[in-house]
């Protein structure tokens, strides 16, 4: 349906141009995009291979698994109708770090398998659990300590001080993430008492 969406857009776009008579800048800014997503892409292509070497040596040295087990306690409270010890937690969790640098391109596998793992779990095919809509909403809001991809995209349009956004990145997305806390609880709670009526 998307598709459909997106191809009608560009029609329509590229009618209007011919009609206007500006398809000759049309086909200008077309190729100049292409070039420059070509460099956006190889300039974050260098970082973020640096950063998911750095996250294998973090795996490799444990530290993946010790901050794994310093969220367990948290994440216990966000997803309690999940077994203890069970693999989803693993994947949640090191989604939950992935995001926590900023590395959302490593993270999209781990939520993926994350969702598959709680899919199993839920006795209703087809409609999400809780812990689905849960992982969904914290996994949107990102808690962010390093946002490395924003670095980067400053980086190549050099800034002068391409990290200066690490604090308010991170503020930012802790209000936003304790936000979807609370209101997810909140639709939770009152799920709960509509049901129990």
């Amino acid at each position: 349906m998307v598709n459909y969406f997106w191809m009608g857009m560009c029609m329509i776009g590229l009618i209007y141009a011919m009609l206007n008579g500006t398809i000759n800048e049309v086909n200008v800014a077309i190729f100049e995009s292409a070039k420059e997503a070509v460099t956006i892409c190889i300039g974050l292509v260098s970082v973020l291979v640096f950063w998911l070497g750095m996250m294998r040596v973090a795996e490799a040295a444990q530290l993946l698994k010790k901050l794994t087990k310093l969220f367990y306690p948290l994440a216990r409270r966000l997803f309690p109708e999940i077994p203890s010890k069970h693999p989803a937690f693993g994947y949640i969790l090191s989604n939950m770090v992935a995001n926590l640098f900023g590395l959302g391109n490593a993270a999209t596998p781990l939520g993926i398998k994350a969702m598959e793992q709680l899919n199993e779990l839920n006795g209703k095919k087809g409609t999400p659990s809780r812990s689905m809509i849960t992982f969904l909403a914290l996994n949107t809001s990102g808690l962010t300590l390093l946002p490395t991809t924003i670095i980067v995209i400053r980086m190549n349009n050099n800034s002068a001080n391409p990290t200066e956004i690490i604090g308010p990145v991170f503020l930012a997305t802790l209000i936003a993430t304790t936000f979807t806390i609370l209101i997810d609880r909140y639709f939770h709670f009152r799920r709960s008492r509509k049901n129990k009526f």
